[in-house]
């Protein structure tokens, strides 16, 4: 894994921030966009947004299996349809939930070369950005779940509130 980058569990601060907007795309966000992609796949994620390695900008990377995408200040523009599929979390390890997403999107956003792109993504894709933009937004898988269908894993929620509470210690 990198070396300065690492995965913030639930109950880190950071997690629940919303992140800033990038102004400039310099070489300092070129590295942070590559140091993200090393810590998703390392961790074995198919996306990672920058809260989840501690830093509050509007960033993302993700790998559905067609190739790294980045998208810097995504915003999410249309959506239709509903379904409900289970996700997991690289801030939650251990844990997956039901989460009930848009089936489509279109996401407009910055590539790392400063390009304004728009990209239409369903399935799967859709999916994974709407997780990563909703990490931008401070809102976890278990913000978008009722408090009743947290009762399974609710054991496994607080140990990992426990380990994040540490971390923001020492």
């Amino acid at each position: 894994m990198n070396g300065l980058l690492s995965i913030r569990i639930y109950g880190d601060k950071v997690l629940k921030a919303k992140s800033a907007k990038i102004r400039v795309i310099n070489g300092e966000i070129k590295k942070l966009a590559k140091d993200m992609a090393e810590v998703m796949y390392s961790g074995k994620g198919v996306g990672l947004a920058a809260p989840q390695v501690g830093i509050s900008k509007r960033i993302i990377v993700f790998d559905a299996g067609s190739g790294l995408v980045c998208l810097i200040n995504p915003e999410i523009v249309w959506k239709r349809g509903r379904e409900v599929m289970s996700e997991g979390c690289l801030s939650f390890p251990d844990i997956s939930l039901d989460i009930k997403r848009h089936r489509e999107i279109i996401v407009k956003a910055q590539s790392i070369d400063a390009q304004v792109v728009e990209l239409k993504a369903e399935g799967i894709v859709a999916r994974i950005v709407q997780h990563e933009v909703d990490h931008l937004n401070g809102i976890l898988i278990v913000d978008r779940v009722h408090k009743k269908k947290l009762n399974p894993v609710k054991k496994e929620l607080e140990e990992l509130n426990k380990r994040a509470g540490s971390h923001d210690k020492g």
